[in-house]
């Protein structure tokens, strides 16, 4: 039997048979602004919630700022550093001798306790840009994901810049090659509520949906992705309560965690779309109803 874990990020689960599988190594590729540190920090954020360890390599910005932006979407990242939640910030030219000297010795430490453990890797770009070898590029990112697939299922970021008439751009080719499952995030900038979609290039040993998926940032929640097919349907602002309360009625009906509870109450406070969360509200509760 194939084990799987949820991915943590709203609508994604459905379209994958249930979640991803372990020990796998997921790319989520996109441009500037689509959210792919939204998706890494929500992935992470999810295990730990559920007593696992989440490491978070992070090659740009500095733990603070992950840290910032996390609880500008209502995560508490702070909470769990340095006791489920672990960085390691790199950043020059130092990435070969982290990934063939460094990084090795690390995994091997922490597989030595045997707790489970997600990895985020934000991004992954500057390691493909330290090099303009192609074969050098996919011995790099062979020798980081290999042992961190061997600590538990990692999820890396890369930032695509698309030519004029490529559906992917060139520069993430080699890590989608590489990677068990890819998604793809874009953006159009046309106004609207869901103005961003996702799609998921492939998934090994996973029948997935194979359609433009659109999503959205909810404060409080993170990235909710559109897999139903229920319309969006304007309503007067003072109707939104309700639905608040409906849905934590409902959640607590069903014995769901107090984080999800939490989560439902953040959104209320900080709920300022014109639109209805209804939708929001019915894809987070199906999420967890098939957990």
């Amino acid at each position: 039997m194939v084990n799987r874990i949820k991915t943590g990020i709203y609508g994604v689960d459905q379209l994958i048979e249930g979640g991803l599988i372990e020990n796998s190594a997921i790319t989520t590729v996109g441009a500037s602004g689509t959210g792919k540190t939204t998706f890494a920090i929500q992935f992470v954020m999810k295990g730990i919630e559920q007593g696992e360890q989440a490491l978070f390599v992070t090659l740009e910005e500095s733990p603070e700022q992950i840290m910032k932006e996390a609880e500008m979407m209502g995560w508490d990242m702070k909470k769990y550093h340095e006791e489920s939640l672990f960085f390691i910030h790199l950043s020059g030219q130092n990435f070969r001798e982290m990934i063939e000297e460094q990084l090795p010795k690390l995994v091997q430490a922490r597989k030595d306790y045997d707790i489970k453990t997600r990895v985020a890797i934000d991004p992954l770009t500057p390691v493909i840009w330290s090099t303009e070898d192609r074969l050098e590029q996919r011995e790099l990112i062979e020798k980081l994901f290999r042992p961190l697939k061997e600590l538990g299922t990692v999820m890396a970021t890369v930032e695509e810049h698309s030519k004029p008439g490529e559906i992917i751009g060139s520069d993430v080719l080699l890590p989608i090659y590489l990677s068990d499952g890819v998604f793809h995030l874009e953006y159009y900038p046309v106004g609207g509520a869901f103005n961003r979609t996702f799609k998921i290039v492939k998934m090994r040993g996973t029948n997935h949906g194979e359609g433009l998926y659109p999503y959205v940032f909810v404060r409080g929640a993170g990235v909710v992705v559109r897999s139903t097919t229920v319309e969006i349907k304007k309503e007067k602002k003072e109707s939104y309560d309700e639905a608040f309360d409906e849905a934590l009625k409902t959640a607590r009906h069903i014995d769901l965690p107090e984080t999800v509870i939490e989560k439902i109450e953040r959104m209320k406070k900080q709920w300022n779309y014109d639109y209805s969360p209804n939708e929001i509200l019915e894809i987070m509760l199906s999420s967890y109803k098939e957990e």
